[in-house]
């Protein structure tokens, strides 16, 4: 609620700033432009635009000039109200890109030697069954929660192709498993597998690149958190997924309410 009132309170007063300069800037420079295009028009034309511009300021008090100086400062006021909401997008994704760096900055070796955190999980493959030497979709799911849970909380890394002890196992497996067997084939059917279970809108919050470990390439995923919960689409069945401790679990409709109003009350803290 305090960052919300703190956020009108801008608002009003970009609005009140807007109309102010909408009645000094916007109606002496409307009227200057009038004085260049009709003076020579006008019953009693003035000798320069500075006389001009004066005697209209003299009279903008006037009632009958009332009306447009409101228009003025309706549209001053409209002004405000965008360069308000054009600075608050762009203090957002000001705010985005710095957690962007932060997060691809960290030296990956000493991200992996932490362990598995709220901010970071390891999965060996994308769907390479290891037990079984085959190539196996059910994993995918676990993939796409994981992805979720991260989203739902605060952002973090899905590191692929590394074991839960920090064992750098790599995606070569996966990739062969695929129909191009490269990293970009690898990209492409991971953004696949988001787009379907999670929505397309996820793609954007996942950023992927394939560094070398040990020579080996994984995949490490950077992950956005999600201004709107994100949900799994499994089957018909939606589940709710997040990210608590060092694992990922899924939470029934009392948790889910009462996690989503917590993420709204710390949006406006």
């Amino acid at each position: 609620m305090k960052r919300y009132l703190q956020r009108y309170r801008a608002m009003f007063a970009q609005l009140v700033i807007g109309a102010i300069l909408g009645i000094l800037l916007l109606h002496p420079l409307t009227t200057l432009v009038f004085y260049l295009e009709f003076n020579d028009l006008l019953a009693a034309p003035t000798d320069n635009a500075w006389s001009f511009l004066v005697n209209r300021l003299q009279t903008s008090a006037l009632q009958e000039l009332v009306p447009m100086s409101a228009v003025f400062a309706l549209l001053g006021a409209v002004l405000g109200l965008v360069i308000s909401f054009y600075n608050r997008v762009i203090e957002t994704e000001q705010r985005r890109v710095r957690w962007l760096e932060r997060e691809l900055n960290v030296h990956l070796p000493s991200l992996i030697a932490t362990g598995e955190s709220e901010r970071l999980e390891l999965k060996s493959t994308l769907r390479w069954n290891l037990r079984e030497k085959r190539s196996d979709k059910t994993l995918e799911k676990v993939i796409a929660k994981s992805l979720a849970g991260l989203m739902n909380h605060r952002g973090g890394s899905l590191i692929i192709g590394v074991s839960d002890a920090g064992e750098t196992l790599g995606i070569n497996a996966d990739c062969q498993t695929l129909k191009h067997k490269n990293a970009d084939g690898f990209e492409r059917a991971l953004m696949d597998l988001v787009r379907s279970t999670l929505g397309a809108h996820a793609c954007a919050l996942i950023h992927c690149q394939f560094p070398l470990l040990d020579e080996t390439p994984v995949c490490w995923l950077v992950v956005e958190q999600a201004k709107t919960p994100v949900f799994v689409q499994d089957g018909k069945v939606a589940r709710y997924m997040v990210r608590t401790g060092n694992s990922t679990r899924e939470l029934d409709a009392r948790e889910v309410f009462a996690h989503v109003a917590q993420r709204e009350s710390d949006a406006e803290s």
